[in-house]
């Protein structure tokens, strides 16, 4: 039903996202914005017969918007897009959840289920530039599965035995 909207919105030239019934149109200044909210809210209530909620439409800058866990900024002159902060702490938390020291889990079911975890989250907010916060991600789950494996070794003999059978050379391993 709203593809007659986007039909419209295209013909009137506007930048738009929508996902279902949540649409976010970008113009270039708060007048502007308002013009095109008064434009369109006629088309949307009139032809279409759909009530818009005046209680979620608002009209912001693009650094105010938070749509699907995306927020927005601005860069170079170019519109562009970064996670949530309550988007990376849910995923912290469900990394937490999995590496904790007390979850009897093995290590290669712990694995698998953090890299679809992990998976999921990067496909989801692949759109978005998140380039330093893979990086830190990245360390902070490797620290998570080092406690764990460090926590399941428990006894100085068991990390001597594991550290020199990775390796480590025996001096190095006893310290």
């Amino acid at each position: 039903m709203l593809n007659e909207l986007d039909k419209e919105l295209e013909s009137r030239n506007h930048r738009f996202v929508r996902y279902a019934a949540d649409i976010v149109i970008f113009c270039k200044s708060q007048r502007s914005c308002e013009r095109t909210f008064q434009l369109i809210l006629p088309f949307i209530e009139g032809k279409l017969r759909l009530k818009v909620n005046r209680e979620k439409t608002e009209i912001t800058h693009i650094r105010n918007i938070k749509f699907l866990s995306y927020g927005f900024y601005i860069s170079k002159g170019k519109c562009r897009s970064r996670v949530q902060p309550k988007g990376v702490q849910k995923l912290k938390d469900k990394i937490r959840t999995l590496t904790g020291r007390s979850n009897g889990m093995s290590v290669e079911i712990r694995k698998e289920k953090l890299n679809q975890i992990v998976r999921r989250w990067v496909n989801y907010y692949k759109l978005a530039d998140m380039k330093g916060l893979t990086i830190k991600w990245d360390q902070w789950i490797r620290r998570r599965m080092r406690m764990v494996t460090w926590k399941r070794w428990k006894k100085v003999r068991t990390c001597f035995y594991w550290l020199k059978k990775l390796g480590v050379n025996k001096r190095k391993a006893w310290e």
